[in-house]
């Protein structure tokens, strides 16, 4: 609470000290965040190990916490300004690390979000962004399913007219997170902080006209070859290094072999490795009420080294390759009437062939957030202590699906609801499973990419009821369900022979207060 203070503080003297000598306009926004979740979020019950027997979840079922965000920005003009934002949280109730056990005191958790300058170049139409921000590839129906969050980077756009623009951008999400390796023999690429960064290059094309719009985008992106390092500098680890660390070619389960050179991926040759990705994103509005939209998207992440994939329970090995390549295709039809607007989305997305040999057909992504349904893929209210924020980064890699949601239904002022039905399938080949290690493909992978085979299915349930009880005051009562129809006669030919487990389906239910001003 301290340190929240001396940030408000800190703004106040700024905005009295420097607002009249420097003719700034300082505004100030802001929103905070209050959630009480239950749920159970784990496809599996129980885990059998041998003669053990226990459960795989052991998170606690309900949970309240709250977050605040803070907006400062400063205007100099309509051609110059900079934005701070601070995130105050999470604090879970009762956490200690979060500040919010007895005492409510704590020093981990002020985050700085975005800073950023936006600016004009004099007597043009080009503005330039610099600094942490929010970035988000362009998209239509069901959310971007490669790139959305803060990451920093320039962003420069020019409109050539009301109809054409062109925007560019240099992002750089990770760089200097490699820990090296410890005894200073080996080469100098073990060296910590070194060939570990990502750097992504991109060019979109906005084109609206009356009744359609269009956003063509590519964006090549280089990763040094200790970039997926972040776990572990003697092994170096297979990548999924963080949460929305995506772009590996496999599944975060899938089972290697130490080549006794501390080294689970092999050596390369490349310094860095291409990284390269598409997308026409696409609505047409020309038939209101009828809107329709489709997003069609192609990845591909260059191998960099080689791997053993250990077959199931007989040992063999098989060179495999850590390329990744792959689309997907996705689209939603909605029609606006008086009481609702219902509709329907499908996606389909390519998926592994079973042969880790050619490396994985799965569409690579660095951070996804698709939003078609309410629990696997967030569209609403994503932050939530109920499912400990799994519910977060979909990019429905390897997978298919359809859906038909009704929103926006209201019968009383102020209070509107939303149901969503979707089945979700996969893609992937069922012989992808016997590489893979039976005791963590389900309870650990959790919903990060979502990995399904062509015998797995899942049916998640939503209602999203939102309450506006004041103009900045918003009540979001959340409801999931998952019927979980994964195939257990599948998932029995991974390892290890001497564990198997239980099936579940899982479900959350969460009340979020927003004070948004």
């Amino acid at each position: 609470m301290k340190r929240i203070a001396i940030l408000f503080l800190a703004a106040g003297l700024l905005l009295g000290t420097s607002s009249t000598a420097c003719a700034i306009d300082f505004k100030l926004e802001g929103e905070w965040l209050m959630g009480f979740g239950a749920g159970q979020t784990n496809l599996v019950n129980k885990v059998r190990k041998g003669d053990e027997k226990r459960h795989a979840d052991t998170d606690d079922v309900f949970t309240a916490a709250q977050r605040l965000l803070l907006k400062l920005e400063a205007v100099a003009s309509e051609n110059l300004s900079g934005t701070v934002y601070f995130e105050i949280g999470d604090t879970i109730w009762g956490q200690s690390e979060s500040g919010g056990a007895l005492g409510a005191d704590s020093t981990s958790i002020i985050k700085l979000k975005n800073a950023y300058l936006d600016w004009d170049v004099p007597g043009t139409d080009l503005k330039f962004r610099i600094g942490i921000q929010p970035v988000t590839m362009p998209n239509q129906a069901g959310g971007s399913a490669v790139f959305d969050t803060d990451a920093a980077g320039i962003i420069s756009a020019y409109q050539f007219n009301d109809n054409v623009g062109l925007t560019a951008l240099w992002v750089r999400p990770f760089n200097d997170n490699y820990a090296g390796y410890a005894d200073g023999v080996k080469p100098d690429y073990y060296r910590a902080n070194f060939l570990d960064n990502m750097d992504l290059f991109a060019l979109l094309l906005p084109l609206k006209f009356d009744g359609f719009e269009a956003t063509p985008w590519v964006m090549y992106g280089m990763r040094g070859k200790n970039t997926a390092k972040f776990d572990d500098y003697q092994t170096g680890d297979l990548g999924d290094g963080l949460p929305v660390y995506t772009f590996g070619p496999y599944p975060s389960t899938i089972r290697t072999v130490d080549n006794n050179d501390h080294q689970l991926i092999g050596n390369t040759k490349n310094v860095y490795g291409n990284m390269f990705w598409a997308g026409l994103p696409f609505a047409v509005t020309a038939l209101d009420p009828l809107n329709i939209e489709v997003d069609v998207n192609y990845g591909y992440v260059e191998g960099m080294g080689h791997y053993d994939a250990e077959k199931s329970f007989d040992g063999v090995t098989k060179r495999s390759n850590t390329q990744r390549q792959g689309w997907l295709a996705k689209a939603l039809i909605e029609y606006k009437m008086d009481w609702g607007v219902p509709g329907i989305f499908c996606w389909y997305a390519s998926g592994d062939d079973g042969n880790p040999r050619n490396g994985s057909e799965r569409m690579p992504s660095v951070a996804p957030f698709g939003n078609f349904t309410s629990f696997i893929g967030d569209g609403n209210m994503g932050w939530a202590p109920s499912v400990n924020y799994l519910d977060y980064n979909t990019g429905y890699a390897g997978t298919w699906g359809i859906g038909a949601r009704v929103k926006d239904i209201s019968f009383a002022e102020d209070l509107k609801h939303t149901i969503i039905v979707t089945y979700w399938g996969g893609t992937n080949s069922p012989a992808m499973i016997k590489y893979m290690d039976s005791s963590t493909a389900w309870n650990e992978s959790r919903f990060m990419e979502n990995y399904m085979t062509t015998n797995d299915g899942l049916l998640e349930i939503n209602l999203v009821n939102a309450w506006h009880i004041y103009e900045n005051l918003e009540m979001n009562l959340e409801f999931g369900y998952v019927v979980n129809f994964m195939d257990n006669n599948t998932w029995k030919k991974a390892g290890n022979r001497d564990t198997s487990f239980e099936k579940l389906d899982i479900w959350k239910t969460q009340v979020v207060f927003a004070y948004s001003f």
